[in-house]
């Protein structure tokens, strides 16, 4: 599964997904190169795989994820040519030495602007413009930093974004109108305790990792970004003036009705790619979401 896709693969991408074994999410792809940024908040841990010219795919994981869970998309996206990388959030699994308290001067809490540094910081980083896609809450911080500086944009990739302004928990399907009376320490509280206990049934590899994961993210760095998903700024106007292409991409059964998703993909401009998966569709729909992110790239 981390070896080189067998040619014509973008024509047979859901049997190849439904073809996903369970796997160790330790271990990469031959040839994909481990790293460490160093990012305004502190050294993010980083990966890459792909010719070193080739235009850059920026994938950025969200809360309480990490860049493996983007591990099976490295080698097709390699494989077309493109520099893909992904990183770390600050405080979140080996990137937890990366924080507010290496700011200058120091803060108390992860931020909103400590993460969008961030991603500006590894943007500067390399060429000129990139094809960037946001994970979750990395949607939020994706969208910022198109409205920030779009000239660091070739396109914009939304995967399972929070599709709502605000306090963005509450149209999640079922316990949306709960999330209003909860604060975030309870609310990250209650996020961790689905993962640990596998709500979501996920198979024992995938398991294993997330709880590996759990031991080195820093707790604070959850409750900060859940604190900041029930404030989500709105930037759908800038997002809808830039004329880069728009991909949101999601699973039938995400979190937030496809309905919402739908809605929000009109508002700023973006085509809309459904599959029959929850939330972490680069997971369980690696290669359907690969062969929408190349067809994107090519428009750009």
């Amino acid at each position: 599964m981390v070896g080189p896709p067998p040619a014509g693969w973008q024509l047979d991408a859901e049997a190849l997904d439904a073809a996903i074994p369970d796997l160790d999410w330790r271990r990469l792809p031959d040839g994909a190169e481990r790293d460490v940024f160093d990012a305004p908040s502190g050294p993010l841990a980083r990966i890459a795989m792909g010719p070193v010219d080739g235009q850059r795919v920026v994938l950025i994981p969200g809360a309480t994820g990490s860049k493996e869970d983007f591990v099976l998309m490295l080698p097709l996206l390699a494989d077309a040519g493109y520099r893909v990388e992904s990183f770390d959030l600050a405080g979140q699994y080996e990137s937890s030495e990366a924080g507010p308290w290496r700011l200058d001067p120091p803060r108390e809490s992860y931020d909103e602007q400590l993460f969008l540094d961030d991603v500006l910081a590894v943007l500067d980083a390399g060429s000129p413009a990139a094809h960037v896609l946001g994970y979750s809450f990395a949607g939020t911080l994706a969208q910022l930093a198109l409205a920030a500086r779009p000239d660091r944009f070739a396109s914009l990739a939304l995967l399972s974004c929070p599709p709502e302004v605000g306090q963005a928990f509450r149209t999640v399907k079922r316990i949306g109108p709960l999330s209003t009376l909860t604060n975030a320490h309870q609310g990250a509280a209650l996020m961790l305790w689905g993962i640990r206990n596998n709500l979501n049934k996920v198979p024992p590899g995938r398991l294993a990792f997330v709880r590996e994961r759990f031991a080195l993210t820093h707790r604070q760095s959850v409750d900060d970004i859940i604190a900041l998903m029930m404030a989500t700024p709105d930037v759908r106007a800038e997002v809808a003036a830039s004329p880069v292409p728009k991909l949101v991409a999601v699973g039938a059964h995400d979190l937030w009705p496809l309905e919402r998703h739908e809605a929000f993909a009109e508002e700023i401009g973006a085509q809309v790619a459904v599959y029959a998966t929850g939330h972490s569709p680069c997971e369980t729909a690696p290669h359907q979401l690969v062969r929408d992110l190349l067809a994107l790239y090519a428009r750009s």
